[in-house]
């Protein structure tokens, strides 16, 4: 099952073997510094946005790889049973969100919730 880490300086998503294959990815790692926002979205398909590219998709069931927002990418591992995590970054990361169905979204939450710049969160 997907998770969202910190490691170090970095934002990690951490796949399992079946997910790398549904995805066409190896995992996601993106620097702590681009992190923007974090929130938890109840209704998992809130969290998807704009139009599937590479990766996999079963309708109403399960998205999962990178998905266009008109110039943008968001990377997305996401299943319709339950919340999703969503990770908003800056223009220097290689997506503009991350959306995944992590098995524990509050823990998550709470650990990357230090790491968003007090500039952004006043205002």
């Amino acid at each position: 099952m997907a998770r969202i880490v910190v490691r170090g300086a970095e934002i990690v998503v951490c796949l399992s073997w079946w997910e790398k294959l549904l995805t066409r990815s190896r995992g996601v790692r993106v620097p702590l510094s681009a992190l923007r926002r974090v929130y938890v979205q109840p209704d998992w398909w809130r969290a998807l946005r704009g139009t599937c590219g590479r990766g996999s998709r079963i309708p109403a069931r399960r998205c999962a790889g990178v998905r266009h927002v008109g110039q943008l990418k968001d990377f997305v591992v996401v299943r319709a049973d339950g919340p999703v995590l969503c990770v908003e970054l800056g223009p220097s990361a290689p997506f503009s969100r991350l959306a995944v169905s992590d098995p524990e979204p509050h823990k998550a939450l709470r650990a990357l919730e230090p790491h968003v710049p007090d500039s952004l969160l006043s205002g």
